[in-house]
């Protein structure tokens, strides 16, 4: 039986954040990198079969890369839902808009989901 919470990741969003900051993002660029974070992580956990997600966050100069990896390797489709009161299903539109570049590569044991930031002064 799987736990109905997803693992917790409020130490790597606490990790994003001080990096951003360090490296003078402005806020709502931290928040957006924040949400979009936490989507790929939640989807990793409740679609991907994934217990822990194994995040990567790398920073250039100008761009902010956050990869979440899980252990399925069916590539995620999009949806919207007829529905404009379900729960779910809304998600990588989300990422998808509040990000740059938004992809996936398919892994040895599943697939990495990334999203790309470009630093905005």
């Amino acid at each position: 039986m799987r736990a109905c919470n997803p693992p917790d990741c409020s130490a790597v969003r606490a990790e994003l954040r001080s990096i951003l900051h360090t490296a003078g993002w402005r806020p709502d660029a931290i928040a957006d990198a924040e949400l979009a974070f936490q989507e790929l992580f939640v989807n990793a956990w409740q679609h991907g079969g994934c217990p822990a997600p194994a995040v990567l966050v790398s920073l250039r100069p100008t761009i902010l890369r956050v990869a979440v990896c899980d252990d399925c390797p069916d590539l995620p489709e999009p949806r919207i839902s007829a529905d404009p009161y379900a729960v779910s299903g809304r998600g990588l539109h989300l990422v998808r808009a509040l990000t740059h570049r938004l992809g996936v590569d398919p892994a040895k044991n599943g697939k990495v989901i990334w999203f790309e930031l470009d630093f905005a002064a």
